[in-house]
């Protein structure tokens, strides 16, 4: 189309969202028009060589339980479109001073490695792991009354819960208390918070129901294979164009803006009510993160045979540990010491190397303060060197980035946030503001299809899947 065409959709942003609302509108025979302002599409999903020629890291997102689970990648055919997944084969290990526990996909593995907590940890998971289709279409669904009220208050008793009350409540030993709470602590809010067991519960179903993915070749591949889909129904992608106003979106009938509040408040000046820009304005942004990728000369030599099995390693000691690292973040000041979050993906996937070189890349981040521009490099691979004498001497590349260098890369990413927001009970259902449609605007032309809006941060397309629904009803 040319300039002066008018499609009938114009994405802003390429990311998760902003492809999953570009596709879904496009299967509903919509013209469709992506702009991304980088050479690259994807958003959290890409992949660069950030070490060596070769190596290739994933800048965020990079495991993906969610993924391979969400209601709108399962309805599609990516295969077809090249994407395809990577199952270790230990979904997570998690490493505590002095020993480790597995977390297998089967949950009587996984029980039987926690002694007199094996029968807890099966009445506490595998009621909702029965029920995981029912309780991820729930909690991936669009704002309203639940379809399966009896099975979302009988989950929801526990979700609402502090993950460290549930967890010392349900446990009684170090090893599944510390389990949990390093799933819980992915959110990056202090587990004595109320709704904080949600993240533990929600990332420990999909460990044992689905298990937790890469994709095969890095994330860049989950944005090739939807661009790819897209091209196939039809819709444009235009990559290089950063959109600061209004002016630089050509002509649409209404406009889907996969960003945070923040920067769409920049481009779309008074197209919104003053009430509305204030109500966006306050929306709360949460911790930062400090990440390492390194190329390696050989595996991670992990002293516990099982982390060398494990796509995903929790290195954090126990609850009380990870709590008190989490607290002193959200009170502004950096964990000491940090608990670290690592991955392993060549070990499973050798497309992440040079053929035949039989090295590897591994990564790791901690939570910092938002903005912060502390280097945590020293600290993450101190943590890991208890556990794995001689990492140092395997490293053969490194690439870091803080929290203030995350939002420079990713405006999407204030502070650092990866989760573009605060995922506490005050802005759970309020995503961006209180609102019935939390996608529309009160402008009828302009709509939100960011993880800004329910059900928030994650790489499976339902933020973008719900505001395009809402765009077809509305306007189409």
């Amino acid at each position: 189309m040319s300039e002066t065409t008018q499609y009938d959709a114009v994405i802003v942003g390429s990311g998760p969202n902003g492809l999953a609302a570009a596709v879904t509108l496009a299967q509903a025979g919509r013209s469709v028009l992506v702009l991304e302002g980088k050479e690259t599409i994807g958003g959290g999903m890409r992949t660069l060589e950030y070490t060596l020629p070769g190596y290739r890291h994933d800048v965020c997102s990079a495991v993906h339980p969610l993924g391979v689970a969400s209601p709108f990648f399962r309805e599609l055919q990516l295969r077809e479109h090249g994407l395809e997944w990577v199952f270790p084969e230990l979904p997570l290990v998690h490493l505590l001073n002095d020993r480790s526990v597995a977390l297998h996909q089967s949950i009587e593995e996984t029980a039987a490695g926690l002694g007199r907590d094996g029968d807890p940890y099966r009445r506490l998971f595998e009621p909702i792991v029965d029920q995981w289709r029912g309780i991820l279409e729930e909690f991936l669904g669009p704002l309203g009354l639940p379809r399966r009220p009896l099975l979302m208050a009988r989950f929801g008793l526990r979700a609402i819960q502090p993950a460290a009350t549930l967890a010392n409540h349900t446990f009684a030993t170090e090893e599944a208390r510390a389990l949990f709470a390093g799933m819980a602590a992915h959110i990056t809010i202090p587990l004595e918070k109320v709704t904080t067991a949600a993240g533990g519960l929600m990332l420990g179903m999909l460990a044992h129901a689905i298990g937790w993915p890469f994709a095969r070749g890095g994330s860049q591949s989950i944005a090739t294979a939807l661009a790819s889909y897209l091209r196939a129904l039809g819709g444009e992608i235009r990559t290089g164009i950063w959109v600061r106003s209004m002016r630089d979106i050509p002509p649409a009938r209404v406009v889907l803006f996969d960003l945070t509040p923040r920067d769409l408040l920049t481009i779309v000046g008074e197209e919104l009510p003053a009430g509305y820009r204030k109500r966006l304005a306050g929306y709360r942004y949460g911790q930062g993160v400090f990440k390492v990728d390194w190329a390696l000369s050989e595996p991670v030599p992990w002293r516990d045979p099982p982390a060398r099995r494990a796509g995903t390693l929790h290195i954090g000691g126990t609850l009380p540990d990870i709590a008190a690292g989490e607290r002193a973040i959200w009170n502004g000041r950096l964990p000491d010491p940090p608990y670290v979050l690592f991955a392993q993906p060549s070990v499973f996937d050798p497309t992440r190397t040079p053929q035949g070189s039989g090295e590897h890349v591994a990564w790791a981040y901690c939570h910092v303060p938002p903005g912060s521009t502390a280097d945590m490099t020293a600290a993450i691979e101190a943590q890991i060197e208890r556990h794995a004498p001689g990492f140092g001497d395997c490293i053969i590349g490194r690439h870091t980035i803080n929290a203030a260098e995350y939002e420079a890369y990713n405006p999407n990413y204030p502070g650092g946030d990866i989760n573009s927001g605060v995922q506490d009970w005050r802005q759970l259902f309020t995503r961006p503001v209180a609102r019935l449609n939390p996608y529309t605007t009160p402008n009828p032309r302009l709509f939100i299809c960011s993880a800004a809006t329910p059900p928030g941060g994650g790489v499976h397309g339902m933020c973008g899947y719900h505001a395009a629904q809402t765009v077809l009803r509305r306007r189409f």
